[in-house]
């Protein structure tokens, strides 16, 4: 079955007369519960509902994974990860690139439990010389903001040799674009704010797994910690998925021809985007990713001009997100935590005709530079 029709299908319930194509949310605390606890599939909110376990068997589906487990935000996701596998002593390498609230929530909470952690940039070969009795590799690639691809399949197998568990946050690309457990990862890992759902108006995220043995421990800390997600944020996600494939290859294209726009604009430097053949990420890119993800960088010279670019486009909202079918676009270094120059621009390729935000970005160059 085709990806396109894929999205579509996945987690609906058996066809029944009179029965909806999806099933609405379920909006439950407690549920009618009497004698073993055990006897139902659901006892109380917090542990279980309906509405996430379709959600999460069409995240399986859609992974190729053995379990899905839907949680709150993509951080709690993270969090979970780290929660199930790291425990004192233990030693965890990931990229220095990687995700800012990823890397601080390794080196802040989990360092203070007594984790020891390992960073080093996402492409080259450094990473898999801080292996050595490692108990979790994390991966993300593209890394976000920079763009940075690595080998997954190298260094999964790598890991898995040196006797360490693999996770790979597939935010940029979704699991259409990429598909980690396929590659050898242990966990996907995804923020679904982005592009999974891509409308801009929910937090969430998932964790998948290729062994089954790990989801009743990430649900257990699902569980345990709170880090639960509203029924509505869930199935506006999975009414969402539907659209994926549209959205992400109109999103994908889009970003191709703005980053090929901006690579020939003077006032534009150091243009990333996997998809363009001579980026430096393309070559193990192109191996790896389906789609190449709505992301697009650039810097510009300076951090005003950044700013007044920003300020001059019409069309692209300055906000600080991705994967929508808005096109954003923000100064990133304003928030910090990422080695990069004060007129590093990050931003998301929507779904409108690109020909306008072309033109939008063309004049909102030209009258910053003026």
């Amino acid at each position: 079955m085709k990806d396109a029709t894929r999205v579509i299908r996945a987690g609906l319930p058996k066809v029944a007369q009179g029965r909806a194509f999806l099933t609405g949310p379920t909006f439950a605390g407690p549920y009618h519960l009497s004698g073993d606890p055990e006897s139902s599939a659901f006892q109380y909110g917090r542990s279980g509902n309906p509405t996430w376990l379709a959600y999460e068997q069409a995240i399986a589906e859609l992974e190729s994974g053995e379990s899905t487990v839907v949680f709150s935000s993509g951080l709690a996701a993270v969090a979970a990860v780290l929660g199930v596998t790291l425990k004192s002593g233990d030693i965890l390498a990931m990229p220095s690139d990687a995700y800012y609230g990823a890397r601080k929530l390794a080196s802040g909470f989990f360092s203070t439990l007594g984790v020891e952690v390992r960073m080093a940039p996402t492409s080259g070969t450094d990473l898999r010389d801080h292996l050595r009795n490692a108990k979790l590799l994390w991966l993300e690639s593209p890394s976000n903001p920079q763009l940075n691809v690595c080998d997954i399949a190298f260094l999964a197998n790598a890991a898995h040799e040196a006797g360490a568990l693999v996770a790979v946050d597939n935010s940029t690309p979704t699991c259409l674009g990429q598909q980690p457990l396929m590659l050898g990862a242990d966990f996907s890992v995804s923020s679904d704010s982005k592009a999974t759902t891509g409308h801009s108006d929910l937090i969430l995220g998932h964790v998948s797994a290729r062994d089954s043995s790990w989801a009743g421990k990430l649900r257990a800390w699902r569980t345990e910690f709170g880090s639960v997600p509203g029924p509505m944020e869930v199935w506006l996600a999975h009414r969402s998925l539907a659209t994926l494939d549209v959205r992400l290859r109109r999103q994908c294209a889009n970003a191709l021809e703005i980053a090929t726009f901006l690579v020939s604009h003077p006032e534009v430097r150091e243009v990333r985007y996997p998809g363009l053949p001579n980026d430096p990420s393309y070559p193990i890119a192109s191996r790896q990713m389906k789609l190449y993800g709505p992301i697009v960088s650039f810097e510009l010279a300076n951090r005003g001009l950044a700013e007044e670019f920003l300020k001059r486009c019409e069309l692209v909202f300055e906000a600080s997100s991705f994967g929508g079918v808005h096109t954003i676009a923000e100064r990133r270094a304003r928030w910090g935590g990422d080695q990069i120059a004060e007129g590093f621009v990050r931003m998301s390729a929507g779904c409108e005709d690109v020909r306008d935000i072309i033109a939008d970005l063309r004049q909102a160059l030209d009258a910053a530079h003026s």
